[in-house]
Order: structure tokens, then C-alpha cells, then sequence
């Protein structure tokens, strides 16, 4: 049974490791919010459905909460990372943390009739239905590393670089100081369900059975202790099945990179953004295939771009010389995964930490999201697409990805947990 978080990125992941266990003869379920209803059916899997919340009361158009999410919250992604955890992260977690305890009832009413054998989470916040349910379980952290704390590590959510502390005790006070009520209240309730106690300032356990995380072994970080033995290392987590893609007939040839534009559901509703970007890189002699959003019909794109709404993303990575990306964890295990180089402009969360760690290992360029000068991102176009040592290294990091596929040894491992 997989419990993936209502976001592409977890589902995604998920949908990669079930497709691998699926064609072994298991059985596959997906708990998924209504809002996803029938989009794992449409690949093969059964789902049983839950919500996070009461229902509207008002029928929303599609889309529509990502577009008044974006209005409402869009002047706080402008600001620093420190100044985004009162105004941004944490009501984030209290809405995430809301939404548990309003589906547990529902988890447990789904456990009890499915008797799974192995439950996979990959949420960022804790279930005490998953944690008490009579089946081992596995913890999926499918977001930056740094979610597993390391004291000689950056804070996660800052962005901040490995090589300069200066600012890591200032951003844990002040994460401490906004989230430690929360934390309390939710860690109370957690025991109150039957759950063991949440470490400090965690919102979600460890499984004792096994646990997985994401991310290429070339950028990932050096810890000071090793992870718990049962943690792996999937390294990336790639579906199939997407269909193929057709490069469009108005970007084929040219002496300009293919580029890949994505800044994934939440940015790309950001029309003032998207325009922005439209025209700075329009005036360039690359080409570009662009992912829309939700307000593709708010924006023209350039005579050198094509797009839509949405796009088959592991069908176009293989073909683009490089992707300029909100930083998603998902995304960015996906462009190592087929070798390609970034230019990472972070909006939240976990893209910070993302995108300092591929400018800081030299796999991309980071720029300032919302003020970056036009400069700034064709001079970094310019160099990545030339780099043919960058090219040829990330070439190289893909077909060892490829080779040893991050589904495979994670079906391997819940296989072996089952047994």
C-alpha cells in the first residue's frame, strides 16, 4: 500500500516503485486525495480515496487553488528564507499537520480493510494510523537530504551554502522559536492516537522497518555520523510510461540548446514570473520547450518556445540540453538521472536547499528566483550548454543511475520487508 503525499513529486516516485513491484505479481493500492481520483487508475493501480479537509462548499473551477495559493502567498517567496518560516513554513505545517488528523479515521478505516502487508509512505508529516496498522512500514523522504538533521550540515528549508556557517545558528533559533508550539501540540496528539513520541522538532517517525531517501551520491552531502542502518540511499526514482514525446516542428534544428523550462505547478501560476522569463529568454538564439502551469492561458509564450500545461517530463529530459527548474526534489533527481545540467530558481521549501547544492557542486547555477538580471541567466545558459567536461560528467552520473535504478533496489527492499 503507498501513502505518497498529494504532490506530483511523492506520487511520482511512488508510481515508479509500484510499477516495479507490480510486474513482480504484488498487489498495488494508492491512498490518494480525492482531487487525484483516477489518476493511478489510469495506470493500472487500484486506489482508495481520503481527504485532507471538509469538503468545499463551493465547487472549485480546476485550478483554482493553485491560482488564489499563488495570489495570496506569492509576496512571501520574494523574501529570505528565515523571514519565509514564520510567514510561509510554518502556517505550511500547521495546515499539513491539520490535514492528519483529519484523515485518520480514514487511514485506519482503509488499513482495517485492506490488511496491507507493507505499508510505503512518502509524506513529510507523520500518520499515526500508518505508525500502529499491524504491517511494517517504510518511510519515504523523498525531499532534500537535509531533512535528516546533521549538525554539521545547513539548516534545512535556509538555502544556506556548506562552506559558510555564518547564519546556520541564527535560522535553528529562529526555526525553533516558530515552530516548537506546534510541534508540542501535534506530538501530544500523536501519542494520544497510540503512536510512539516524535523526536524533537520532527513531525514525523522514523520507521524501525526501513527507510528511504533520494538523492544522487555525487551530490549528496558529507555527514558527520552515518544514517541509521535502515536507511538506504535510492539515489533517484525515475517512472516509465509517461508515452513518448515529438519535439515540435518550430524547434527542430537551430544552433541554440534545447532548454526544458519547468518551475513546477506553484511558480509557473506565477503570470508576472513566467512573462518575465518569457521575455528575457526570448531575445536569446536558444530554444525552448516550456511547462505552463495552470495559467498557460494567461501568457504568450516567444517565437523561439513551445509548451502546455503540462508536459511528459521524463519523456523530454532525454533530448534537452539542459533545464532551468524551481529546484524540486523530484525534478532534480530526474535531470541527474539523464545527466542534465540546472539553472535552479528556487521559490520554497526544499528548493532552496536544492538549488544551493547543485550550484555548490558545480552540477548548475543558482539565481535569485524573483530579481535575477537578464545577464545572469543567458550568461549561465550560455556557459552550462558549452561545458562539455560538465556534459560529459553528468553523461557519466546518468548511465550509472540508469544502470542501478533507485525502483528496482527500492522493490527489492520492500520486497524483502514483506517476506
Amino acid at each position: 500500500m503507498f501513502f505518497p503525499e498529494g504532490a506530483f513529486g511523492p506520487t511520482n516516485n511512488c508510481v515508479g516503485i509500484g510499477e516495479q513491484l507490480r510486474t513482480r505479481g504484488h498487489r498495488v493500492v494508492f491512498i490518494v486525495e480525492e482531487s487525484f481520483a483516477g489518476t493511478l487508475e489510469a495506470r493500472g493501480f487500484e486506489e482508495r480515496l481520503m481527504r485532507l479537509g471538509p469538503p468545499p462548499e463551493v465547487e472549485e473551477a480546476p485550478g483554482q487553488f493553485w491560482k488564489d495559493f499563488i495570489r495570496d502567498t506569492a509576496p512571501v517567496f520574494r523574501k529570505p528564507t528565515i523571514e519565509q518560516l514564520a510567514e510561509f513554513i510554518q502556517p505550511t505545517w500547521a495546515a499539513l499537520l491539520d490535514g492528519a488528523r483529519y484523515v485518520e479515521p480514514r487511514l485506519r478505516e482503509i488499513f482495517d480493510e485492506l490488511r496491507p502487508d507493507v505499508i510505503v509512505e512518502d509524506n513529510v508529516c507523520g500518520f499515526p494510523a500508518v505508525v500502529t496498522a499491524e504491517a511494517p512500514w517504510v518511510r519515504i523522504a523523498s525531499c532534500n537530504p537535509l531533512e535528516l538533521k546533521d549538525a554539521d550540515l545547513p539548516p534545512v528549508f535556509s538555502g544556506y551554502p556548506l562552506a559558510d556557517r555564518s547564519g546556520w545558528a541564527g535560522f535553528v533559533r529562529e526555526y525553533d522559536a516558530v515552530h516548537r508550539p506546534l510541534w508540542q501540540d501535534f506530538n501530544e496528539w500523536v501519542q494520544e492516537q497510540g503512536a510512539p513520541p516524535l523526536h524533537d522538532l520532527e513531525f514525523i517517525h522514523q520507521s524501525p522497518d526501513l527507510n528511504l531517501y533520494l538523492y544522487p551520491a555525487e551530490a549528496d552531502y558529507p555527514r558527520s555520523a552515518p544514517l541509521d542502518p535502515t536507511w538506504h540511499r535510492l539515489e533517484s526514482c525515475v517512472r516509465t510510461g509517461d508515452g513518448e514525446f515529438q519535439l515540435p516542428e518550430q524547434l527542430r534544428g537551430g544552433d541554440g540548446a534545447l532548454v526544458y523550462l519547468s518551475l513546477g505547478s506553484l511558480a509557473s501560476a506565477d503570470v508576472a514570473l513566467m512573462e518575465r522569463l518569457v521575455a528575457v529568454l526570448g531575445a536569446t538564439g536558444h530554444r525552448y520547450i516550456v511547462s505552463r502551469g495552470p495559467q498557460h492561458d494567461q501568457y504568450q509564450l516567444a517565437a523561439n518556445m513551445w509548451g502546455e500545461e503540462f508536459l511528459p517530463q521524463p519523456a523530454i529530459l532525454p533530448i534537452v540540453d539542459l533545464v532551468i527548474t524551481h529546484g524540486g526534489n523530484n525534478t532534480t533527481t530526474e535531470c541527474f538521472h539523464h545527466g542534465k545540467p540546472m539553472v535552479a530558481m528556487p521559490v520554497f521549501w526544499d528548493q532552496y536547499d536544492n538549488a544551493q547544492r547543485v550550484d555548490e557542486t558545480g552540477f548548475g547555477v543558482r539565481l535569485p528566483t524573483y530579481t535575477f538580471e537578464p545577464e545572469q541567466i543567458t550568461s549561465a545558459i550560455d556557459r552550462l550548454a558549452s561545458d562539455r567536461a560538465l556534459h560529459d560528467r553528468l553523461a557519466g552520473i546518468s548511465r550509472r543511475l540508469q544502470a542501478e535504478r533507485g525502483t528496482v533496489l527500492a522493490a527489492d527492499l520492500i520486497e524483502r520487508l514483506a517476506a
